[in-house]
């Protein structure tokens, strides 16, 4: 079954152009990850939400465990912004994180047809 897990960060909001360039330097960490199916940041607007949110979807929760602890969550996490071999790790712009996790039980595609499995 599909999962989705989003990880709301706390970042503040003088940072904000930092946490994407860091994100955008890293993506291509996840090429090839088996069960990887989707990524996106998103960014709030409006005074309501502060949060910052990073939405993954995967093919199972077996598919993201095997990412989340093998080396491609600790190689894509310990990178920075600049996208260089041998650059030292950067602070985190986090002041704070908290994970959701789902199933995905209904998905419909923009014609409305099932977009699920």
């Amino acid at each position: 079954m599909t999962v989705v897990k989003i990880n709301a960060l706390e970042i503040p909001p003088q940072a904000g152009d930092e946490i994407v360039k860091r994100f955008a330097a890293r993506m291509d960490s996840l090429n090839g990850v088996a069960g990887f199916e989707g990524f996106e940041l998103l960014r709030p607007t409006g005074d309501a939400e502060t949060r910052w949110f990073v939405y993954t979807r995967w093919a199972d929760q077996a598919s993201y465990e095997g990412w989340r602890d093998g080396d491609g969550a600790r190689a894509s996490h310990a990178r920075g912004s600049d996208d260089e071999a041998g650059d030292a790790p950067k602070p985190p712009v986090s002041m704070g994180a908290t994970l959701l996790e789902f199933e995905v039980e209904i998905a419909v595609d923009a014609s409305g047809a099932d977009a699920g499995d």
